[in-house]
């Protein structure tokens, strides 16, 4: 049938007949395909076969009314008269087709069945001969318009940006790509634009007629492989370059090498990589050349293991691996030009190919329409982020650089990029390169800056193979390095999930980086310039040595060729901790070397506490651990500086006694420097700390100590101050005492070691220096009873100056002068003062007499917490602790989850926390359960009473975890990381009075028939204290439950009155009738009554112990008073069991938790 009997005209391209005959879809033009592959195929029609169609791929079209219809398997014919759509596909895509006849046609109805019900969604027409079309369209980034003129300068731009390609390679890189602006625009030829690039840098030879037929053999079903160099000049450490390419897409990857015996490790690493990322692509063979650094027999053991065949070419013929040294020649073809269009030295020809490496996985290839990397993930690339190789960019300066009337970005060199959000750059004085990310940068693309300055130095030649043998010969690096990589991977295949932490496994000394980090500026080009100061890197190049290289503790250089062996071939020294399910490394174990035994570890407050130092002190840049680490650090001078200070607080102090013959029985204890970097609550550095610190580990009771218990502020009370200092309109302020512990007496004689440096007198350096030690007249930090010896001397001090305490608040000193008062909340040697304005000068002015106090102003950060001072209220959070804890877990990059835990199935059999079974295996060492447990349980105890009952319930699993626990962990960061901000707020505008909730969670251990007691104590609406804890004995009945968590919480309330009692008592404060009672709220209604009647002996609660009954006593003398609430109102479910997300975001905003964005 014509095109013309049908009414359409010959450009009418959008009009599609719906034709149920067909069994494809055909269309004759390719915007409507956002896929296409390359086969020409016959067509059978009515008049016999016509060799119509082109391609095939998948399409997406849309009919008049925006039903979306996509083919899987669409025909592309552009010599095709009319576009067929298939009543098949259309069914395929959900959809039912029928028809309707009505007064004015016959038309075609597709319909869909939504919530049960059939709805029209087109209604198309019909022509007179009775064939159903439609007006379809296709996606915008699909449509392709006629060729439009080129403007010259943006065809250079594009041209120089994507490495310099010919005119055929440019039209096929533009037609399979997007992100560019000469879509559908003419492709100058050769001869209509000039290059000097290209003229000096490219010399093609025309090869001859292929003369093997075309292959196309399966995705990585064979590899090629090859070297090239040694090139002269050296970039960086870095004298080669690997090529690997497949032979079927022709994806290839290119690495740079400082040595050939790095050319097997880096094939092997590259292996695994490929075998992770598409299991579903097996590598089955490898050809590689015949040279010397291609041959391992780890690695062939290796290969055979799995199945790979590695296939070496006849000696001296090339021919056979020329896919490797055609890719080699390509790559070098386009790194010449750029580094000729560019102004950087031939050193960085490193550079030039790693970025030509990226341009070639964006050309298509002679074989093949579409790039490697589209036929390797599927995309046509995006190439909008390409620039060109060399130019000016300008980078934004570092934060801490940077100042308000100064330079905000500085000049830099493009050298590539890592990925389209992040470039990579040199700096133009030092030659050290960087990373940005490239929303933030300003490109010229016009200007090509020196490496070195402003003076144009003529570029050496480069010479990609010389003769260096004689340097780089062929040695046992090369096979140790390969067992090193197949003894991890057989590692990460046992411990997938806990492998992803680098520094816990063994490294080798050569750096894996695959870019040169510096390259030397010629020193004819080292002038200066008028920029900003070139960006300096910190610490020394990767992969720099010492001069004189420090033995690692534990380690024997000696040993360390046989430590890299796999275990089966040589045993370890060391004992393997994976064959010991009880242990567990700590989280910095690469520094501490300290492990646990999970079944003795006692999970408490305390053991939080040390693991939340730990990640607190965790940085990438280590605190120094002696004088001599400190003296080859880049900020030496401010250690010196700390040194100093600390030696002339000690001599201030009179420390050190006379220097004196060790007395007969006497072991003096030891010394050690400890360098601590204090930081603020933005986690920036405001000062360095150096300490001499005695080894008391060394101290004898009795003999060298009696008592050494030194109380502390406790977080609860800390809270209370807060709300406290916020309903009252009272300031809070920080110091700190400076060398604190060096105030206190000691009670007995201590004698430690000469320190190094010390000054010994004349009359003792004839003798040997071990003779001698120094005897203390004052405690020193690290003496176990230095703590106790310093509270002991402020608590004379306080009470002295009229300071009143109490033994059960030993921390907490109130004094109160008329209608003024003044609290000091002692946490070691940080002071916060709380108090009315006119008591500031009277107790800084005392302290400071003294003391040597550091008056850091408003409280801002103590305890961990980070203190917010707002105009309706005070809000404490822990953002940048909660920040460490996720970076240092690796969830700093998770998806954010609204609950810490799922809601759990009371049914044994399918709680999804429920003990090891048999069948299931214990993590092993490197997992770090018990400190991610201790990590959690800081958070929890401190700000984050929302995962309370989540971190509790995973810890009773410390001593047996396994990977369903270790999932529940990473569900609480993964909402730890939704909600980082999240913390208490006291607001000033509530009523100060201090409410309890009390709950219970029926049988929520039913493995062991154990309940949940949760309670929590609001202070102005605010949570001040909280506990969510698994009851020690078993409840017969939620009734009995309920009683045991209210006398829990009952024990606690007694405590928290008499602080809050104490505490404004002394300070003169009037709280209306003489402590009225607390209400306690609980939604158990028998429960309530029980406590009122108190303890009778029936057949219901003759079991449950009289102590329970508690409360009663506490009501009848008008302390406590036992409210009922509702279920779906009692705050204390938050800490009973794990709630939907509704109800849990309800409960955390009714306790007083907000978001810090959401104050501001």
């Amino acid at each position: 049938m014509d095109v013309k009997y049908l009414g359409l005209n010959n450009g009418d391209d959008d009009i599609c007949l719906i034709d149920s005959a067909t069994t494809h879809t055909i269309l004759k033009n390719k915007k409507y395909f956002s896929c296409l592959k390359m086969g020409e195929t016959n067509v059978n029609t009515i008049s016999g076969s016509a060799k119509l169609i082109e391609d095939s791929g998948r399409a997406t079209i849309f009919l008049p009314e925006g039903t979306k219809i996509i083919v899987n398997n669409a025909l592309f014919s552009p010599k095709s008269r009319r576009n067929l759509l298939s009543f098949k596909d259309i069914r395929e895509n959900g959809y039912h087709i029928e028809t309707m006849t009505e007064t004015n046609g016959e038309f075609l109805l597709i319909t869909s069945i939504i919530y049960g019900k059939k709805c029209e969604v087109e209604k198309l027409p019909s022509f007179s001969s009775g064939l159903y079309y439609a007006q379809i369209s296709a996606i915008e980034i699909h449509h392709l318009v006629d060729q439009k003129s080129t403007h010259p300068d943006d065809f250079i731009i594009w041209h120089d940006r994507l490495g310099h390609p010919g005119s055929i390679m440019m039209r096929r890189i533009i037609e399979n790509s997007h992100g560019h602006s000469l879509k559908n625009k003419k492709v100058l030829k050769a001869n209509e634009f000039s290059c000097v690039a290209c003229s000096q840098g490219k010399l093609i030879i025309r090869p001859s007629q292929v003369k093997v037929g075309t292959e196309s053999p399966a995705f990585l079903e064979r590899i090629h492989g090859d070297i090239c160099g040694p090139v002269d000049p050296p970039c960086g450490p870095f004298r080669y370059f690997m090529v690997l390419i497949d032979a079927s897409t022709r994806w290839s990857h290119v690495c740079l090498l400082s040595t050939r015996n790095l050319a097997f490790a880096r094939l092997l690493a590259q292996i695994i990589k490929l075998r992770a990322q598409f299991p579903d692509f097996p590598i089955k063979k490898i050809r590689l050349d015949n040279a010397g650094e291609y041959s391992s027999h780890a690695f062939d053991d290796y290969c055979m293991s799995i199945g790979i065949t590695v296939e070496h070419p006849v000696a001296y013929v090339h021919t056979q691996n020329g896919l490797a040294e055609s890719l080699i020649k390509r790559l070098q073809l386009i790194a010449r030009p750029l580094l000729m269009r560019s102004k950087l030295p031939s050193s960085a020809w490193g550079h030039a190919i790693l970025h030509a490496a990226t341009l070639v996985r964006i050309r298509p290839t002679s074989y093949h329409t579409y790039s490697p990397l589209q036929l390797t993930f599927g995309y046509e690339p995006n190439i909008s982020h390409l620039r060109i190789f060399g130019c000016a960019v300008y980078v934004p300066i570092a934060p801490l650089q940077r100042r308000k009337l100064g330079l905000q970005r500085r000049l830099g060199i493009y050298v590539g990029y890592e990925s389209p959000s992040i470039i990579k750059y040199m700096e133009p004085l030092t030659g050290d390169l960087f990373t940005a990310r490239f929303a933030d940068c300003h490109f010229d693309e016009s200007h090509f800056p020196t490496l070195g300055g402003d003076k144009n130095q003529p570029k050496k030649e480069i010479t990609w193979k010389i003769s260096l043998n004689f340097l780089d010969s062929r040695t046992k690096e090369c096979e140790l390095e390969v067992q090193r990589i197949i003894h991890l991977q057989k590692i990460a295949n046992q411990l997938p999930d806990a492998f992803n932490d680098s520094k816990r496994v063994t490294k080798s000394h050569i750096p894996a980086e695959n870019a040169p980090i510096k390259i030397d500026v010629p020193e004819e080009q080292i002038t200066s310039a008028n920029e900003s100061k070139a960006r300096l890197k910190r610490g020394r190049p990767l992969g720099s040595k010492d001069k004189n290289p420090r033995k690692k503790r534990g380690i024997d250089e000696s040993t360390i060729s046989d430590k890299i062996q796999p275990p089966e071939e040589v045993a370890p020294k060391e004992p393997i901790l994976e064959e010991n399910e009880t242990i567990e490394n700590s989280i910095n174990f690469v520094t501490s070397r300290k492990s646990w035994n999970r079944k003795e570890i006692i999970i408490d407050n305390i053991f939080a506490y040390n693991i939340a130092l730990d990640i607190m002190a965790e940085d990438e840049d280590h605190e120094p651990r002696s004088v001599d680490e400190c003296r080859g650090r880049n900020d030496w001078p401010k250690w010196k500086d700390a040194i100093q200070s600390e030696l002339d607080s000690l001599a201030k102090r009179k420390v050190f006694g006379p220097v004196v013959q060790t007395p007969e029985g006497v072991k003096p204890v030891g010394y050690k420097w400890v360098f601590v970097r204090k930081r603020n609550e933005k986690n920036e550095i405001v000062r360095y700390k150096a300490r001499l610190v005695a080894q008391g580990f060394s101290q004898r009771p009795r003999f060298d100590y009696d008592e050494t218990y030194s109380p502390v502020v406790d977080a609860i009370t800390f809270r209370y101050l807060v709300s406290f200092a916020v309903h009252e309109k009272l300031d809070m302020r920080l110091m700190d005492v400076v060398t604190a512990y060096l105030y206190g007496n000691l009670e007995n004689d201590i004698y430690m070691r000469i320190p190094e440096g010390f000054n010994m007198p004349e009359a003792c350096k004839s003798n040997p220096k071990n003779i001698y030690s120094i005897k203390l007249q004052r405690s020193l930090y690290g003496l176990k009873q230095s703590g106790r010896m310093w509270y002991n001397r402020l608590n004379e001090c306080l009470t002295k100056e009229g300071y009143t305490n109490d033994p059960i608040y030993p921390c907490v000193f109130i004094k109160k002068n008329g209608s003024n008062f003044v609290i000091i909340a002692v946490y070691v040697d940080d002071l916060n003062l709380i108090r009315t304005p006119e008591e500031i000068q009277n107790s800084v002015k005392y302290l400071k007499k003294e003391f040597e106090i550091k008056d850091f102003g408003k409280t801002k950060f103590c305890l961990g917490l980070q203190i917010e001072h707002l105009k309706s209220g005070i809000f404490v959070h822990q953002t940048a602790y909660t920040r460490k804890v996720l970076k240092r877990f690796y969830m700093d990059k998770a998806h954010t989850l609204s609950t810490p835990m799922v809601v759990r199935s009371l049914d044994p059999n399918k709680d999804p926390f429920r003990p090891r079974e048999e069948n299931k295996e214990i993590l092993g060492p490197e997992v770090p359960y018990l400190s991610a447990i201790g990590a959690l349980m800081y958070l929890a105890n401190c700000t984050r009473p929302d995962i309370s009952f989540a971190v509790n319930l995973l810890a009773r699993f410390s001593s047996s975890p396994t990977r369903r626990h270790w999932n529940g962990i990473k569900h609480i960061f993964r909402y730890l990381q939704g909600t980082i901000d999240l913390g208490l707020f006291y607001s000033n505008k509530s009523k100060p009075e201090l409410v309890g909730y009390a709950d219970t969670g029926y049988l929520s251990d039913p493995h062991k028939a154990r309940s949940q007691t949760g309670y929590l104590f609001t202070y102005g609406g605010t949570a001040i204290s909280w506990r969510s804890t698994k009851q020690s004995l078993a409840a017969t009945s939620s009734n009995h439950a309920e009683i045991i968590a209210i006398h829990e919480a009952s024990r606690e309330c007694v405590w928290l009155r008499s602080m809050t009692h104490y505490i404004r008592k002394n300070c003169g404060l009037s709280s209306g009738k003489e402590n009225p009672p607390t209400i306690l709220y609980e939604d158990n209604a028998a429960c309530i009554a029980q406590l009122k009647g108190g303890y009778i002996k029936g057949d219901r609660t003759k079991h449950i112990s009289p102590k329970f009954f508690f409360t009663h006593d506490l009501q009848k003398n008008s302390e406590i008073d036992v409210q009922q609430i509702r279920s779906d109102n009692n705050l204390a479910d938050l800490f009973t069991k794990a709630l939907p997300t509704a109800t849990f975001e309800k409960l955390v905003k009714s306790i007083g938790m907000q978001r810090l964005k959401d104050l501001k």
